[in-house]
């Protein structure tokens, strides 16, 4: 399954689950509501997952409605979201949610990693059910920075997306043959020094939207988990100097 394949199928599950969320409204609980809106946000992270487990992209779909469905209804009652990351208590659903299927298909699904997800191995060895949630939770996280970059240019009119993706797609290229180039698409010369500064500024704003984007997806009570997230997830190291740019002084 290629990965335009996987946006048409999240698209529908995203509309699945807009409406089971109309349809579960009505409480005032204010954490309730920001866990739902969570849950519709990183629902491409939980479809990965399953895909990876069952290797099916009807039975994925199914189970990604079944988690939401399952989610809305309170029916998860030894995973609190109130006492960690919502990445954690996630993972501890779709566990449930992965036993119940293996129970009624009566046999183990296998975890294999997507075609063409390719990310940074972690450094500790993790059962392959975790490890692949965790992939596919940062997966989920660097799509939707790389989407974020690409809105900023559009709104700024610095050309951040543009210039970083080059790099990384070209990262043996000299400062002065990216200038050459970039020149092209930007409709405008550039020098080695001026890709060099904008590349750093993109690489900065970068760091700055993963940082914004793993705060977030911590959820109503996760905040104190961001840099232990940040290294469980291998994503430190783009924002260590974001972070220390952020971090007030302490007083002394």
């Amino acid at each position: 399954m290629n990965e335009k394949e996987i946006q048409e199928r999240l698209s529908v599950i995203n509309t699945h689950w807009s409406l089971l969320r109309q349809a579960h409204q009505g409480t005032d609980d204010a954490a309730d509501r920001a866990r739902q809106e969570l849950m519709q946000r990183y629902n491409g992270a939980i479809y990965r997952y399953l895909l990876a487990g069952v290797r099916d992209p009807e039975a994925a779909a199914d189970l990604s409605q079944e988690f939401a469905v399952r989610f809305l209804e309170g029916r998860f009652h030894k995973a609190d979201p109130t006492r960690g990351r919502f990445r954690d208590y996630v993972k501890t659903c779709l566990f449930h949610l992965v036993g119940d299927y293996r129970r009624r298909k009566g046999k183990e699904p296998r975890f294999m990693p997507l075609e063409n997800n390719e990310p940074v191995a972690p450094a500790e060895i993790l059962p392959e059910e975790d490890q692949a949630f965790r992939e596919s939770w940062r997966e989920e996280l660097l799509q939707r920075v790389w989407l974020a970059l690409a809105q900023l240019q559009q709104t700024s009119g610095q050309p951040y997306y543009l210039v970083l993706r080059f790099r990384i797609e070209h990262p043996e290229i000299p400062s002065h043959e990216m200038a050459e180039h970039l020149a092209v698409p930007l409709g405008k010369p550039m020098t080695a020094a001026g890709v060099r500064q904008l590349l750093h500024r993109a690489r900065e704003r970068f760091a700055d939207l993963l940082l914004e984007e793993v705060r977030q997806s911590l959820g109503p009570s996760g905040r104190d988990y961001l840099e232990e997230e940040l290294a469980d997830l291998n994503l430190l190291k783009y924002c260590q100097n974001a972070l220390t740019r952020q971090t007030p002084p302490a007083e002394g």
